[in-house]
């Protein structure tokens, strides 16, 4: 494509010249990139970077032109427009072909349970690209994340649905954050389904202020979905339903009867299609929301109901998400549980089955809203039995100040806990400590692939860190460490 070409929707003259990329990260730029200046977003815990300062970085890397929404005079063809955010979105979309046109799109927001459902929804679709904070999967290929956002800025959105499209899938799932909607990551995009599976007023609130606010960013995943699949719980309900709708959960159209947790989990799964037997191999009967919403937007999307019973139970989990790397002589789970609210939930869910002690290997991120630091203390002091008080991704705030506040919280409420800031030698203690029938539950991470101390990304994995905690354990004990699957 052209760079006349590209900008011709937003009325600017412009030279034939080819177009290689467009970024609204100026380290990315390379020669022939066009460069979108994009103002920062302002954060309790740190000054907005502006996009428009880095327009000499862009320019020296080789960008041939540039779009902004400043008044500005540049050695290259510049673009004013009203909002940047929005144009990027639009540009990628054009760049790339407007990929979405050949996609059946399913989008899937809330607070919890976004990826757990996503990747079941993808599941139950078999051939279909997926897009989730714990990774990509182009049909049966696997990718690691796009960097730490649930979904990505609009240039990588639309790149991923290209190449979706150009490997002859047909369809596409996404898991779309509230941080998205509100700055236009999926911009110009249709959702053929879009599923909205709960909500928590107080997450979030250092970006949006306001649970309103929070609130209306999710529903614009339902404004611009063709049929939206909606939690009965939802608040704000009648307003949701103004669009053509499919309830899941009590008094809905899709919901469970008789669930149980026997090696998983087991209910009767009724749907307008009919009914039947699920087992779902996962831990936690919160996973039951998921899988009713995963199961309503596949039946409403033509998956059979047989198909989807049988796919329900081969769903081979979610990396990061109640992933248990041991079973025995003591669990050891790794789950991306991140707030207070998620600690609770992973921490209740683990307590029926846990004969012994659990313990818990926990940090609070820099950057975020510091009241997270205060809910993960107290709920720690309340739930585990004991905790041990480390980094992630702490960046550039002070690391023990964070440790300081988790610990002052956890006091509070009687807990027995230490603090241990390097988080690999965290989860050795921990598993060393652990003795037969307890439960260690390593929340935070998840998935991800790298650990932000001050500037730097540091490669991680934990499940790694925690094989090579038990292994360390079991060469000091004369026996082999025991693998497990959930």
């Amino acid at each position: 494509m052209t760079l006349k070409e590209l900008f011709a929707p937003l009325g600017q003259e412009a030279p034939p010249l080819p177009v290689r990329g467009l970024t609204q990260d100026s380290r990315r730029v390379e020669p022939g990139f066009v460069f979108v200046a994009v103002p920062g977003v302002p954060l309790p815990h740190r000054r907005p970077l502006d996009g428009h300062a880095f327009i000499p970085e862009a320019l020296r890397r080789g960008a041939i032109a540039v779009v902004g929404e400043q008044d500005l005079a540049l050695p290259v063809p510049y673009a004013r427009v009203a909002d940047s955010r929005r144009a990027l979105a639009l540009l990628a979309r054009r760049f790339h072909g407007e990929p979405d046109r050949a996609l059946r799109l399913f989008g899937v927001t809330g607070s919890k349970g976004k990826s757990t459902t996503a990747f079941l929804l993808h599941h139950l679709l078999e051939e279909a690209a997926l897009l989730s904070t714990v990774g990509l999967r182009l049909g049966g290929e696997a990718r690691p994340p796009i960097g730490h956002f649930t979904t990505p800025e609009a240039p990588e959105v639309y790149a991923f649905l290209r190449e979706a499209a150009d490997r002859g899938l047909r369809e596409a799932v996404l898991e779309v954050s509230s941080h998205a909607l509100a700055l236009k990551r999926v911009e110009g995009l249709t959702f053929r389904v879009g599923v909205f599976v709960n909500f928590y007023p107080d997450d979030h609130l250092d970006f949006h202020g306001t649970p309103e606010a929070y609130f209306n960013a999710k529903a614009l995943l339902v404004e611009r979905s063709d049929l939206a699949v909606l939690n009965t719980s939802l608040p704000h309900l009648e307003r949701l339903r103004q669009r053509p709708h499919l309830l899941f959960g009590p008094g809905g159209e899709v919901w469970a009867e008789g669930v149980r947790e026997e090696a998983g989990l087991r209910f009767t799964l009724h749907t307008p299609w009919g009914k039947g037997e699920v087992h779902l191999p996962l831990i936690g009967a919160h996973n039951v929301e998921n899988a009713l919403a995963a199961s309503a937007a596949a039946l409403a999307a033509g998956v059979p109901l047989e198909k989807a019973l049988e796919r329900l139970s081969g769903f081979p989990g979610v990396p990061g998400r109640m992933e248990v790397v041991q079973e025995k002589p003591f669990r050891v789970v790794i789950d991306f549980a991140h707030t207070g609210k998620s600690l609770e939930a992973a921490l209740r869910t683990l307590r029926p089955a846990t004969q012994g002690r659990l313990l818990l290997v926990v940090g609070a991120a820099g950057e975020r809203d510091p009241r997270r630091r205060e809910d993960i203390g107290r709920v720690a002091a309340r739930l585990a039995d004991k905790a041990f008080f480390t980094e992630e991704d702490h960046r550039t705030e002070d690391l023990g100040a964070i440790l300081e506040a988790m610990a002052r919280a956890a006091a509070a409420e009687g807990g027995r806990f230490e603090l241990v800031p390097d988080r690999e030698e965290a989860i050795l203690k921990a598993i060393l400590e652990a003795q037969e029938g307890d439960t260690v539950l390593l929340a935070g991470k998840g998935h991800e692939v790298t650990l932000e101390r001050g500037q730097e990304a540091l490669p991680w994995n934990e499940r790694e860190v925690a094989l090579k905690a038990l292994r360390l354990r079991a060469e000091a004990e004369g026996s082999s460490p025991r693998e497990g699957g959930a």
